[in-house]
C-alpha cells in the first residue's frame, strides 16, 4: 500500500495535476489505514466491511462531495499501474467527453499481466452478456481501473450496485445514458491478496453475475433519470 500512495502522488508532478490519494479503509485488521497515513495518503475507515461496491462508492462519493473534477479507482494490490493513469486523464480531454473510462487489460498490444485462461473464458462470457443485455462493447468487464467524470459521479454517489459492481455498473451507466470508452493499459499481477473468485466457482459465479447484470440494467432501464447529472 505504500509504494502504491507513493507512486500515486509522483504522477502528480509527472502529469500536472493535482491527485490526492484517498484509502478507503473496509473494516480492515490489519496497518492498512496506518502504512497509507505513513504514505501521505487521505484514509477513510468504514466502521465494518461493506464490500467492494460499497468502499468504491464511499470514494466516488466523497469525489462528488468535496468537488473534485474525478475520481479514478485503482486496486490496492498493485494491479494498476500509476504510470497508466497518463492514459485515462488523455481520454478525459477528448471531445466528445467520456463519462466513465475503464482501463483495458486486453488492448492491441497485450502487454502486461493478462489473468488466467479461466478467468479469460468469464471475461469472455460477461462481455456477451453485456452486449446482448445492455448494448455495453466491453473487452474487460471486471476491470477496476477506471475514471470517473462528473456525470458518472453524480450517479454512482447515489446509487451503485454492491453484488457485482464492475459489470453491474457498466449496465447501469449505460441505462442512465453514460458515455463509456476503454482505453488500453498494462496491468500487473497482483503483489498483495487473492481474487474473490475460486475456480471451482466460476460456473455459479457466471450464472449469478450474469442474472445480477440483467436485473441491474432492467431495473436502471425503468428510471427516470435526469438528463444532467
Amino acid at each position: 500500500m505504500g509504494p502504491l500512495v507513493a507512486d500515486l502522488r509522483a504522477q502528480s508532478d509527472v502529469l500536472g495535476v493535482e491527485i490526492v490519494p484517498v484509502v478507503i479503509d473496509d473494516g480492515s485488521t490489519d496497518r492498512t489505514a496506518a502504512v497509507a497515513e505513513e504514505a501521505g495518503a487521505r484514509v477513510v475507515q468504514l466502521p465494518k466491511n461493506l464490500g467492494i461496491g460499497g468502499a468504491v462508492q464511499t470514494g466516488l462519493r466523497l469525489a462528488w462531495r468535496e468537488g473534485f473534477s474525478c475520481a479514478v479507482q485503482v486496486d490496492g494490490d498493485g494491479q494498476h499501474p500509476p504510470e497508466e493513469l497518463g492514459k485515462l486523464l488523455a481520454a478525459l480531454r477528448e471531445t466528445p467527453t467520456p463519462d466513465l473510462i475503464v482501463g483495458t487489460r486486453y488492448g492491441e498490444s497485450r502487454q502486461g499481466f493478462q489473468s488466467t485462461l479461466l478467468r479469460r473464458l468469464g471475461s469472455g462470457w460477461l462481455r456477451w452478456v453485456l452486449r446482448r443485455v445492455a448494448g455495453v462493447r466491453s473487452t474487460d468487464p471486471t476491470s477496476g481501473y477506471r475514471l470517473y467524470g462528473p456525470r458518472a459521479l453524480a450517479l454512482f454517489e447515489r446509487t451503485y450496485p454492491y453484488d457485482y459492481p464492475e459489470p453491474e455498473s457498466l449496465a447501469m451507466g449505460r441505462a442512465a445514458g453514460l458515455t463509456i470508452r476503454e482505453i488500453p493499459v498494462v496491468m500487473r499481477a497482483r503483489t498483495a491478496g487473492a481474487s474473490s473468485i475460486r475456480s471451482w466457482r466460476t460456473a455459479y459465479y457466471m450464472l449469478k453475475v450474469s442474472l445480477a447484470v440483467t436485473l441491474c440494467y432492467l431495473r436502471s432501464a425503468g428510471r427516470p433519470w435526469p438528463k444532467k447529472m
